[in-house]
């Protein structure tokens, strides 16, 4: 028996598939519809604006990490000289 990821299904939506949420989603959140997808944008951009401040922040301490390391092997080869 082989358990499929929840994430599998994301690539397998069909056209029907999108209707079917749409009128789901109008059922549930009526004329607050347009509030509700604009919020759902804000908060999906905030999201990719935290990725890329972190992968930034992680990048600027791998490039300091291997400046120090390398100050360190050059200031070893200093002390043996």
């Amino acid at each position: 028996m082989t358990s499929i990821p929840p994430v599998a299904f994301l690539g397998n939506i069909g056209p029907l598939e999108l209707v079917v949420i749409g009128v789901i989603a109008l059922l549930i959140f009526g004329p607050r519809l347009p509030s509700v997808m604009r919020s759902l944008g804000k908060g999906i951009v905030e999201f990719k604006k935290g990725l890329r401040d972190t992968g930034e922040e992680l990048n600027r301490e791998i490039d300091d990490s291997d400046e120090s390391h390398s100050d360190k092997r050059i200031d070893h080869k200093a002390d043996e000289d």
